[in-house]
C-alpha cells in the first residue's frame, strides 16, 4: 500500500489528486489530507441548494463537485480528510462504509474516545457526528475509493453559516444534505495534540495495519497531470454547479422599484423557463426579456451580463440590473 502524506491545501487541486489516482495507479493507496476553506458537494446535488451563496461569497469559499455521492461537507484547515483507493477484486463491487471507518474508530480509541459507526455513513462520538463518508465503485479498474472527513478542531459556527440555506428557495429531487449535531474530536481528548500530531497518529496506525505500506510523494510528472485535471474539470463552473440536476427556484428581493419575485428552472445548468412577479411597474412588456434570459447559464455574471445586453432597466421602472439579478439567485 502506498501512504502518501498529501501537504497540498489547494481545494481543485486536492480533489483532482483522488481522481488522478483512482484512474491512473493499480496501487492500494491511502492518502491524508487538508483542504482551506471549501464547500464539497456530492456529486449527485445541486450545488446552489446546498451552499449559503451569500457567505460563500463574502467569505471567498471555493466550492467543488467531488466523485462520490452523499451530503456537502465543509472543509477547513481544522478538519482532516482520509482517502482509501483500493482493488475490490473477486469480492465483487459494493458499498462498505464500515471497512474503512474501523482503522479510525481504533485510532481513537488508542487515544482514549470511544467512537462507533452510525450504521450508515458516519463515525460519531456520544452521537455527535465528527466524520462523515463516501465512496465511489470505479467499475473499469475494479477499485473503490472511499474518503472521508475527520472534525479535529473545525470552527463548527463556519461550517453552519456555509451550509445555511433557505429551505424554501429551491425545488428539485436533488439529495439534499442532512443537518446533523457534530462535535471536533478535540473536544474529547483528554490532552489536545492538535491536528498534526493527530495526523501522525492516524498514519502510524495505517503503516501497522498495512505490512506492505510504504511511503510514495507525488512526482512532479503526477503534479502537473493533476494541475491539468484541476484546471480543466474542478475549477470549472460547469462540473461544479452547472453539473448540478435539474432544479427550479423561486426567490423575491426587494428593490427601489418594488418588489420582484422570480420562478426558474435550470437543467445542465441553463436556464430553461422563467417567469417574474412582482408590484414593480413596467416601461414596456418584459416578455421579450424573460424569453431573452432562457438558455442563459444560471451564474452570476452571465446572468447580469445578460441583463444588461438586454437592457433589463429599460424594462422595470427603478430596479437596475444588479438589483434584478439578486432575485436569480
Amino acid at each position: 500500500m502506498l501512504c502518501i502524506d498529501n501537504p497540498y491545501i489547494e481545494p481543485y487541486f486536492n480533489q483532482a489528486v483522488e481522481e488522478y489516482l483512482l484512474k491512473n495507479s493499480d496501487e492500494n493507496i491511502f492518502m491524508l489530507w487538508r483542504n482551506d476553506n471549501a464547500i464539497i458537494v456530492g456529486k449527485h446535488q445541486n450545488t446552489l441548494a446546498e451552499i449559503n451563496v451569500d457567505n460563500v461569497k463574502e467569505r471567498d469559499i471555493k466550492v467543488v463537485r467531488r466523485l462520490t455521492g452523499g451530503g456537502a461537507v465543509f472543509h477547513d484547515l481544522g478538519n482532516l480528510n482520509y482517502t482509501f483507493i483500493m482493488g475490490y477484486g473477486e469480492e465483487g463491487a459494493k458499498v462498505d462504509f464500515k471497512k474503512y471507518n474501523q482503522p479510525i474508530i481504533d485510532v481513537l480509541a488508542g487515544l482514549g474516545v470511544k467512537a462507533h459507526f452510525s450504521g450508515r455513513n458516519d463515525i460519531l462520538i456520544d452521537e455527535q457526528k465528527f466524520s462523515g463518508n463516501a465512496e465511489h465503485i470505479y467499475h473499469q479498474k475494479q477499485r473503490v475509493l472511499h474518503h472521508g472527513t475527520l472534525l479535529y478542531a473545525s470552527n463548527v459556527k463556519d461550517i453552519s453559516d456555509a451550509l445555511k440555506v433557505n429551505p424554501l428557495k429551491f425545488e428539485g429531487k436533488a439529495r439534499k444534505s442532512v443537518v446533523s449535531r457534530v462535535t471536533n474530536i478535540s473536544s474529547h481528548l483528554k490532552d489536545d495534540i492538535g491536528v498534526e500530531a493527530f495526523r501522525q497518529e492516524v498514519m502510524m496506525h495505517i503503516t501497522k495495519l498495512y505490512p506492505d505500506a510504504e511511503p510514495y510523494t507525488l512526482t512532479e510528472t503526477d503534479k502537473r497531470e493533476i494541475q491539468e485535471l484541476a484546471d480543466e474539470k474542478y475549477s470549472q463552473w460547469h462540473w461544479n454547479f452547472g453539473y448540478s440536476p435539474k432544479y427550479g427556484l423561486k426567490k423575491g428581493v426587494k428593490t427601489l422599484g418594488g418588489h420582484v419575485e422570480v420562478h426558474l428552472n435550470v437543467d445542465k445548468g441553463l436556464i430553461t423557463d422563467l417567469d417574474i412577479f412582482g408590484d414593480f411597474f413596467v416601461n414596456k412588456d418584459i416578455e421579450p426579456l424573460v424569453e431573452g434570459l432562457k438558455g442563459v447559464e444560471h451564474r452570476e455574471d452571465a446572468v447580469l451580463q445578460k441583463l444588461k445586453d438586454l437592457r433589463s432597466s429599460a424594462y422595470f421602472n427603478n430596479i437596475s440590473e444588479e438589483e434584478l439579478m439578486e432575485a436569480f439567485f
